[in-house]
């Protein structure tokens, strides 16, 4: 191993790819830079082709997790693998049916809730486990969150709580693969971002370009430093963090009464 992050030679499995604008993609490429070697987890077939004119060479399974016997066959051609043979995975997969338009949370459709939690928040536990015994015994799991589900965000809908249970998932796993290993679970909790997936929420570029004005630099948050701070979450650089929630913002959560937002909300010059 060489440099400070040490991944150089090591193996990363990257789940998530939709384009070069997500948080998957930008992650991998980092990887990639510090020599490490990546295999792509990706949704469809469709996508697997999408990533492959880019990166001809690139390792893909396709693994579709609403599908219980895809999921079964990633599990056992992972299993394939020998022990210790992935040093890192990187869970940055969400979807909700927003096809109707956001509606009021008492108006959540179980149907949207349950398939939104599975794709969204249950995969982190399928991934982990299909990956279980090809992952290191002191590697690392890293999915993506959102900054705050605290925040009743109207246009984000039924998504806060699942983001909610997906940070829960991260402190059990954690809890729970400590009895047989030094693997450790977190997350990057991510403030609003310019991705294809961001860009299905109804509403979303108001509250983007609000979020920005909230930020303490008024720059808004670029995808590439989340994906920097998961490629350290990913490194044995970050060993001594476990079951926790990294927010990544440039500032926006802790700026509530910025005085240029507050006047302008207030209409006062």
């Amino acid at each position: 191993m060489s440099g400070f992050l040490g991944i150089s030679g090591k193996t990363f499995l990257i789940s998530g790819f939709a384009n070069r604008k997500s948080v998957a993609w930008h992650t991998a490429e980092i990887l990639e830079g510090e020599g490490a070697k990546i295999i792509y987890v990706v949704r469809s077939q469709k996508r697997e082709a999408e990533l492959l004119v880019l990166k001809p060479e690139a390792e893909v399974l396709v693994c579709d997790f609403e599908k219980s016997d895809q999921v079964k066959s990633l599990h056992q051609l992972i299993s394939r693998l020998d022990s210790e043979s992935i040093h890192g995975i990187l869970h940055s997969i969400a979807f909700a049916n927003y096809s109707e338009g956001v509606q009021p949370f008492h108006q959540t459709k179980l149907k949207d809730y349950l398939q939104a939690t599975h794709i969204s928040s249950f995969s982190l536990i399928e991934l982990a486990n299909a990956c279980k015994t090809a992952l290191s015994q002191n590697g690392s799991v890293v999915t993506i969150g959102i900054s705050s589900t605290e925040v009743t965000a109207e246009n984000y809908g039924f998504m806060a709580p699942i983001k909610a249970s997906l940070e829960a998932n991260v402190r059990y796993l954690a809890k729970s693969f400590s009895a047989f290993s030094s693997i450790r679970f977190n997350s990057v909790n991510a403030g609003p971002l310019k991705t294809s997936a961001s860009a299905g929420i109804p509403g979303y570029l108001k509250n983007y370009l609000f979020a920005e004005k909230l930020t303490f630099r008024k720059k808004a948050l670029l995808t590439e430093e989340v994906a920097k701070t998961a490629v350290f979450l990913l490194s044995n650089a970050s060993s001594g963090i476990n079951g926790q929630g990294i927010v990544v913002d440039a500032g926006m959560g802790l700026n509530y009464f910025d005085k240029d937002v507050v006047n302008s909300a207030m209409e006062m010059k």
